[in-house]
């Protein structure tokens, strides 16, 4: 099974692949999807939609887990984001993915034990989780993987992490 994370973004949007077989997970890519700000909203959306569905139709996942829009300085912001997550979704039920929401408290409970992580404390419990070597990648791609990793663990299909240890 591969799980495809997203975490909404205007100029960047986060997006995370891990792959889960009998309890044992991977990151099969990770990065971003990046729109001009200087571009006009139609063409930023239209972005979204072909980069969304590239992913999509390259990796071929079953899932689709999504950050929830959760809270934002301003009205302008939310907006934007909201327009981004609704294509992200558009593009998902075209290619009939299921759809999970999670909240970034829901997140980041899940996958770090502590519902007010940091952005470095979250970077490191998906590192640990995940056992990877390093974590140079973007803030973005890191809550696209624990979007991910929070449907896998809430549904199972792997263990959550023990933290004290």
């Amino acid at each position: 099974m591969i799980i495809l994370g997203i975490d909404p973004g205007t100029a960047e949007t986060g997006y995370g692949l891990i792959s889960c077989q009998n309890s044992r997970s991977k990151i099969v890519d990770h990065g971003l999807i990046t729109t001009q700000s200087n571009r006009e909203d139609a063409h930023r959306l239209l972005v979204m939609e072909k980069e969304t569905r590239k992913i999509i139709r390259q990796y071929h996942p079953d899932i689709l887990a999504i950050e929830s829009i959760f809270f934002f300085q301003n009205r302008r912001s939310a907006l934007a984001v909201s327009q981004m997550k609704g294509i992200v979704l558009l593009a998902a039920e075209k290619h009939k993915l299921p759809i999970y929401e999670f909240s970034p408290l829901e997140i980041k409970l899940a996958v770090s034990g502590w519902g007010r992580a940091s952005k470095e404390e979250m970077r490191l419990a998906v590192q640990k989780l995940l056992s990877l070597k390093d974590g140079t990648y973007s803030n973005h791609a890191t809550d696209a993987l624990g979007a991910a990793a929070c449907f896998l663990i809430k549904n199972k299909f792997i263990e959550s992490p023990n933290w004290k240890s």
